[in-house]
């Protein structure tokens, strides 16, 4: 394991965690909430106001960097951190995802993918050792090893994406030559427990300087998903982080702290501050386009101390939206990625104290 990173477990609370993990450019505290930078910005949000929300670590796109401007422009500027002028942790996910998610325009083989670009239809190749390479370049602090990502009711198809999913990882173990960075594997098996427990004990034997879990999210019902993870937590080492890839609704981030999660990101928060809605931390939303929003003097929430709810009404918010100003866009995302990132503070807070289950037990599902 690179020396820069190693993770302390400083508390528990059943199976949720309290942890720091290190990296060159800080430490985590966790459990974390990741905002997505897909294209190397959080949208609509600035790297100072991210700063000024409490966000710690920022995710950014491989399969996007690399059509886009290029990872060795990217390279050429400094590396991500300098490129886009975010100075904290960073991580950077392999482009698997976006690359399966392609469907009839991507072709998987043992080797890799070769894929079509969604911009302007050029045929491109990935492998776990170019993959790996565009991370290199892109210089994220922690960086996620080449998966495949399969239909997750699909028994045999994610047996084998979970056994091509295992080669890879080794290869790309193989391929890394920075130090300061961390390559992550990633546990496959759709939703099927047998599957995720040989994975589960495939990756952990790799000893890679983190863990996550791919395929989740991607369709199943939120029972399952908890079935699944109830399957797979148990079997990660404990002096790991664990990163549930692309999940991020408040009662996905509080059952999956319950289950031993540390590390989230997900591009909902924005996604839902650009379509006029905002995250309540009791997971209701406000869609904040309805009429009787019109002239309702008060903030999105009240009990919240984020710069929206602290400075504007949701009358206020309403006419941005209904005057198709792009401030709706920043002041709704800063508001849902701040419901999210202090919600994994107070979680944190609340293991550390020793009542997590009290403090969330209207948001847990057993």
């Amino acid at each position: 394991m690179p020396e820069n990173f190693t993770y302390t477990l400083e508390a528990t609370d059943g199976r949720a965690r309290a942890g720091r993990f290190n990296t060159p450019h800080g430490d985590l505290l966790t459990p974390v909430f990741a905002p997505v930078g897909t294209a190397a910005t959080v949208k609509a949000v600035t790297p100072v106001q991210l700063s000024e929300i409490g966000a710690s670590l920022v995710l950014a796109n491989t399969y996007h960097l690399y059509l886009r401007p290029g990872d060795a422009l990217v390279a050429e500027m400094g590396g991500l951190h300098e490129f886009m002028q975010w100075h904290g942790p960073m991580l950077t996910d392999s482009g698997g995802f976006q690359v399966f998610s392609l469907g009839e325009n991507s072709k998987i083989s043992d080797d890799g993918v070769t894929f079509r670009s969604h911009i302007d239809g050029s045929t491109h190749h990935f492998t776990p050792e170019r993959a790996v390479a565009i991370q290199e370049n892109l210089g994220a602090d922690i960086i996620m090893a080449f998966d495949e990502c399969a239909d997750p009711y699909d028994y045999e198809y994610s047996q084998r994406a979970m056994q091509r999913t295992h080669v890879w990882l080794e290869r790309c173990l193989e391929a890394k030559t920075r130090d300061d960075q961390a390559l992550f594997g990633i546990v496959q098996g759709g939703i099927h427990p047998d599957l995720r427990a040989q994975s589960a004990e495939f990756v952990a034997s790799m000893d890679t300087p983190g863990i996550a879990i791919g395929g989740l999210s991607v369709g199943e019902t939120k029972e399952e998903m908890h079935t699944t993870l109830d399957a797979v937590m148990p079997l990660l080492p404990e002096n790991k982080p664990h990163y549930l890839m692309g999940v991020g609704t408040v009662e996905d981030l509080v059952n999956g702290v319950a289950r031993g999660v540390d590390i989230f990101d997900c591009v909902l928060p924005t996604r839902l501050g650009r379509n006029n809605a905002a995250m309540l931390r009791n997971g209701g939303r406000l869609n904040l386009k309805n009429a009787p929003f019109a002239d309702d003097p008060n903030p999105i929430d009240e009990n919240c101390t984020c710069y929206t709810c602290r400075t504007f009404t949701r009358a206020y918010l309403r006419h941005l939206i209904s005057a198709r100003e792009m401030l709706s866009a920043t002041l709704l995302s800063i508001h849902n990625l701040h419901t999210l990132i202090h919600l994994t503070q107070e979680m944190r807070e609340a293991i550390q104290a020793g009542t997590f289950e009290e403090t969330f037990q209207d948001l847990l599902v057993a």
